[in-house]
């Protein structure tokens, strides 16, 4: 059962400020596993391999690992997100989670912080060596009542990624900082024969992508603490903020601004679309990067910004937010072997954390290390300079709310006729179902 004083104790102002502590890890405990017999640690973690290069969970992580401790054996398994979903929670209901796992922070998933570790799947990490060197926002929003249990990939940016090059042919020559521009920019895009924005909507979750960086610009441009009151009855979803932030995405598929039939486009799919040049924009988050800048048929420049919802004269907000991460299993016969691994892999002195660093796509929330890749540089600073930011909303609803976003918002793309304060309705209705004071 989900309570107010839970979530709302478990809830930071991370998109208020990301303060970096200062501090380094030790790795006195990083010199091999306690009795050196052979052991084999399990791991598996969602997303798409690196389409370039080398995928540092797959290929660099079990690698140095193994040279570290040679007794210690990491067997990783990458599952698309669906997939994912459906095998961890068949793994955890049967006992047989692997060793490590990925989890999300606050409520944001089926496998989130909350959920796991009141279900007891979770393993306590508040000891592990590096925890005092991540920011203290981060590190809240994968607790639960008072211990840590997860270790976040850093911090992740919904934004839209752009293909200057199409930019520039449309003659769009700035980056839109408000929403009239930004219709405007798309307009210019379609006139010249391209498609403006692609989405994977097959893939439910991409809907978000959209939604919540319309709302971080409506709802909580209006009000910060919209979650929190929304958690006390004294808000609801089917606020006139919401109702506008789902409207004004509505007006991007009647526009004709994202592609047609995306409900029968998934993730990869859309990606594919707009490596290879034939839509200019892709609403998506920084995790994505290895996917979204892999060679296509088309070669080209890449830029990112945030989806500005705001009117004319207003300042942009993003949707900013703890990014998905690790978890150990709390049953794992090799609790000791786990936190050895993690101690060496998160010690910012360590070999492994200078490669994880580099090919590490969100930004990262540990101390002292610098933006990785600057396509979100400009996204970034402003971000740190005006604070107008926000996680993403369903980090702070039951899980099950998000997903009647989802399927309602789903009915709009596929040309039923509900409408936006249909789908808040729903939302809502889930909400009361789930949520109990």
């Amino acid at each position: 059962m989900f309570t107010k004083k839970t979530v709302i104790a478990s809830a930071t102002a991370l998109a208020t400020s990301v303060m970096l502590l200062s501090g380094c890890g030790s790795s006195d405990d990083n010199e091999g596993s306690k009795n050196g017999d052979s052991v084999t640690l399990t791991m598996i973690v969602s997303g798409n391999k690196a389409a370039d290069g080398q995928d540092f969970e797959l290929d660099v992580l079990p690698k140095l690992v193994n040279a570290k401790f040679p007794n210690i054996k990491l067997e990783v398994q990458k599952l698309p997100d669906d997939q994912y979903h459906t095998s961890i929670k068949t793994k955890l209901a049967a006992g047989e989670a692997p060793d490590i796992f990925r989890v999300w922070p606050r409520m944001g998933n089926a496998a989130s912080i909350i959920d796991l570790s009141k279900g007891g799947y979770l393993a306590d990490l508040s000891d592990l060596t590096f925890m005092s060197n991540i920011s203290d926002g981060a590190r809240e929003d994968m607790s639960y009542d008072g211990k840590v249990y997860g270790i976040t990939k850093g911090i992740d940016m919904l934004g839209t990624y752009y293909n200057k090059d199409l930019f520039a042919k449309a003659g769009i020559a700035d980056v839109p900082k408000d929403w009239p521009s930004f219709l405007d920019a798309c307009q210019k895009l379609l006139d010249s024969g391209v498609t403006p924005i692609v989405m994977g909507d097959k893939d439910p979750w991409w809907i978000q992508f959209g939604s919540y960086q319309l709302a971080a610009n409506t709802v909580y441009a209006a009000d910060k603490d919209f979650d929190l009151k929304l958690q006390a009855g004294e808000k609801k979803l089917t606020d006139e903020t919401w109702v506008k932030a789902l409207s004004m995405y509505k007006e991007l598929y009647d526009k004709g601004y994202i592609a047609k039939n995306t409900l029968g486009l998934g993730g990869p799919q859309a990606t594919q679309m707009f490596i290879d040049g034939k839509a200019a924009m892709v609403f998506d988050g920084t995790w994505d990067y290895p996917t979204l800048t892999a060679k296509g048929a088309a070669d080209f420049e890449r830029g990112f910004f945030p989806l500005p919802g705001n009117e004319q004269g207003e300042p942009v907000w993003q949707a900013v937010s703890t990014a998905a991460g690790w978890g150990v299993n709390a049953k794992s016969k090799h609790l000791d072997e786990v936190k050895q691994v993690l101690n060496y892999w998160f010690d910012n002195s360590s070999d492994l954390f200078a490669e994880w660093v580099k090919l590490n796509p969100s930004i990262s929330a540990f101390n002292g290390v610098p933006l990785n890749n600057e396509l979100y540089k400009d996204a970034y600073e402003l971000y740190q300079s005006s604070g107008n930011s926000i996680y993403f909303a369903n980090q702070m609803w039951p899980n099950g709310v998000a997903d009647t976003l989802q399927v309602k918002f789903g009915e709009i793309i596929g040309g039923r006729n509900t409408t936006p304060e249909e789908v808040t309705s729903a939302m809502q209705a889930k909400f009361d179902e789930l949520w109990k004071e």
